[in-house]
């Protein structure tokens, strides 16, 4: 363990970084409560989306990097703030018009449109849950409803309406003028109509911890802070909240960056620490639009995992969170593979590059044996030509190819093959164009196929790679990598793809020869 302790504490990988960066807040002494705490924060507003995903992956990341540098017990909390009044209706459930007469209630008090749970808040609570779940992560859910209608929560309110002058000054410094005139921290509850109230208050009765104010209609109301019946405006509820449970860490988009120091002031004021923060960069739609919950861009969990393992979505999060990244259906292929390739390497490397690879904290330092023996990628050109329905239908190129791999002794490959069938199917396939070669390119893959024809070798990824080269060069094309687009654009309707060295053996060289007269014959354009 001191090896890896060592090398951990000298390692550049961000989650050792930020863990580091959490141990020093405690180097003079262990923190009171016993414990550090990690939380996340998800307002279930809509459907959970793959970014809400990202947050836990990666405090997972941190909180496991952390464990390895120090000896301080570790807790994580998903908190969702699921007391919030629903402000508009999500594009992407059914049932608008119901929820359209349920606005500003508390999304735990709007009728679920999916009509499985006791409310809209409870569904995508459930939602969250499991999505989490399928990937095993150690954390404890807590529902803002129930940390407020419990009490866990009334302490600090008490103390906030104590300091509300203080907490107000802090807000009212980041509104516009006309804002400021109406603003308070605190969101009454209607009593009648179960509202989330956005009205001046007219008093705070910080002995009795209570706010009077007057509804929409003109009649007053004087309701006690505690026990549900009145909640923070979100940016104060923010820092509120980490006063209240000791959060020592927490993450979220640079969309918040800007009320980071509001986050921290508000906590501060209710006699917090304020945490160590980590803001990451935004995902992105196929049109470099921020994903939402409410439009339902961008992809969910569920449509990921269709078409890959769990492992390449947690793999695509580790890298660069820091840089905006488009979360589209293209990006799943380059994540298989890539996570496949650091899953190689780590046997071999030393302990310093290990801690530094991105399978040891996707794993938790326990990454297992990658038997995929062919690339997603290639799986993928090998479906377009197969024309196989499932992965048994590829299995028979594949077994040709690498005649020691099995379904039972390469399950991650079996698996592969199974969404590389499914990824073409529904993804690759209705966008396939074929086109006609030039006549260059005809002479060329005529070439080609002359010298195939007569191949005698074995049929090895580089001996056919190296024919392939050698055709491009005879026939005048520089750069090369214009032979290889017209292979691809002519033999698979597509305008990227594998060495073709690497397809030709996986897929046959009678069968590419098979594929290249159609070609060249006009029925794969046709």
């Amino acid at each position: 363990m001191s090896a890896l302790r060592d090398a951990a504490m000298k390692s550049k990988a961000w989650p050792f970084e930020e863990a580091r960066r959490i141990l020093k807040r405690y180097e003079s002494k262990a923190p009171e409560k016993g414990y550090v705490l990690f939380e996340t924060g998800y307002g279930p507003s809509g459907l959970p989306h793959i970014g809400t995903f990202g947050e836990v992956a990666r405090t997972t990341m941190i909180r496991r990097a952390f464990e390895v540098i120090s000896d301080i017990p570790t807790r994580l909390i998903c908190f969702s703030d699921d007391m919030d009044g629903m402000r508009k209706v999500p594009d992407n459930v059914p049932n608008p018009a119901m929820l359209k007469e349920n606005l500003q209630r508390p999304l735990t008090a709007v009728p679920d449109p999916f009509g499985q749970y006791a409310s809209f808040g409870d569904h995508n609570n459930a939602m969250l849950r499991r999505f989490l779940d399928t990937f095993g992560f150690e954390y404890e859910f807590i529902s803002a409803t129930d940390f407020y209608k419990s009490g866990r929560f009334d302490d600090t309110l008490r103390l906030a309406c104590e300091r509300y002058q203080p907490i107000m000054d802090i807000m009212l410094a980041s509104l516009r003028e006309e804002r400021q005139q109406t603003y308070s921290c605190f969101l009454p509850i209607h009593p009648e109509t179960g509202r989330v109230l956005y009205v001046p208050i007219k008093n705070v009765d910080a002995k009795n911890a209570t706010v009077t104010f007057d509804d929409e209609d003109g009649r007053e109301w004087t309701l006690p802070v505690t026990g549900g019946q009145v909640k923070l405006q979100w940016k104060p509820d923010f820092g509120a909240r980490w006063a209240a449970l000791g959060v020592d860490f927490e993450m979220y988009g640079k969309d918040h960056s800007t009320n980071t120091p509001i986050y921290d002031g508000i906590c501060e004021v209710l006699g917090g620490r304020k945490p160590e923060h980590f803001t990451y960069e935004l995902f992105l739609d196929e049109n470099g639009q921020k994903i939402s919950k409410s439009k339902g861009n961008g992809l969910t969990i569920d449509e990921w995992l269709t078409y890959a393992a769990s492992e390449s979505l947690s793999y695509f999060m580790y890298q660069k969170p820091k840089t905006a990244k488009r979360l589209w259906w293209d990006v799943i292929p380059k994540a298989v593979d890539e996570y496949h390739q650091q899953l190689k390497a780590y046997p071999a490397q030393d302990i310093e590059a290990q801690v530094n690879n991105p399978v040891w904290h996707i794993h938790h330092g326990k990454p297992p044996e990658s038997h995929m023996v062919v690339s997603f990628a290639m799986l993928l050109n090998l479906a377009s030509v197969a024309g196989a329905k499932d992965a048994k239908g590829l299995w028979g190129f594949i077994k040709r190819y690498a005649p020691e791999a099995t379904p039972e002794g390469n399950p991650d490959l079996d698996a592969a093959a199974g969404y590389a069938v499914r990824y073409f199917s529904d993804k690759i396939a209705p966008t396939r164009v074929f086109r006609l070669p030039s006549d260059k390119e005809r002479a060329a893959i005529a070439d080609l196929r002359a010298r195939l024809a007569v191949w005698e070798g074995v049929q090895d990824d580089e001996a056919l790679q190296n024919v392939c080269y050698a055709v491009g060069r005879d026939h005048g094309f520089d750069p090369l990598r214009d032979w290889f687009k017209a292979l691809y654009e002519v033999l698979l309707g597509a305008s990227e793809g594998p060495r073709f060295g690497g397809f030709i053996a996986l897929y046959g060289v009678d069968e590419t020869i098979a594929l290249i007269d159609r070609a060249l014959a006009g029925e794969l354009a046709a």
